[in-house]
């Protein structure tokens, strides 16, 4: 069996154990090969998550067509000028937090008559370096989403570093259900199982499936 499975199967089991709603695992394969990710996808996997367009075309293009049971998640900030090559690859967005962004989706979405599934980042830590929408901002970002006809799902955040991801993660799940939305993308390789048992719905996961990246 190959190493990825194993450590994939690991996390599974750390995640049954928490509740019986496991979340979607996303493993984060960016900057690995093709070798390391086709063992998952021919062990079933379903999810996996990039966070540069262009890398996804050259990668996933021939594995889509080949297993078009996979889901494509864009993890990654997502340029306007990059959105039509995003829709042509990519099954989820989860970097949604600017309105000329969501525009640029809604208009490509009508060309490729494809709806994109998409989470709203949310700024969860109030920093200025990061991206994602600032909290007080989130409800009139939602509705103008809607408006525009954008399939968004729920939200997404990365908790400060190292801060506990505790309470940001509780207040996630509260704007989630403040929002009435069903999904949650939060939790990566070091928070995932605290991510769980705040009702993520997504982790994304990538070093400790695949290995530290070199």
């Amino acid at each position: 069996m190959h190493q990825t499975i194993k450590n994939l199967n690991s996390i599974k089991k750390e995640l049954e154990l928490i509740n019986n709603k496991v979340p979607s695992i996303i493993a984060v394969s960016k900057t690995f090969p093709i070798s390391n990710i086709l063992p998952l996808i021919k062990n079933g996997h379903m999810h996996f998550g990039e966070n540069k367009v262009q890398e996804a075309l050259e990668k996933w293009s021939n594995i889509k067509n080949d297993f078009n049971n996979v889901k494509l998640h864009m993890l990654g900030k997502l340029q306007t000028n990059k959105v039509k090559f995003a829709l042509s690859i990519f099954d989820f967005i989860h970097s949604l937090d600017n309105e000329k962004l969501a525009q640029k989706i809604a208009s490509e979405q009508k060309k490729y008559e494809k709806k994109p599934k998409i989470f709203i980042q949310v700024n969860i830590g109030d920093e200025p370096q990061k991206s994602g929408i600032q909290k007080d901002k989130l409800k009139d970002f939602f509705l103008f989403c809607k408006k525009i006809d954008l399939d968004i799902q729920g939200l997404m955040c990365i908790p400060p570093v190292d801060s506990n991801p505790v309470p940001f993660f509780k207040k996630m799940n509260f704007l989630n259900e403040t929002l009435n939305l069903s999904q949650l993308s939060m939790g990566m390789s070091a928070d995932y199982i605290e991510a769980a048992k705040n009702s993520s719905t997504f982790v994304r996961i990538g070093s400790k499936i695949f290995g530290e990246r070199v």
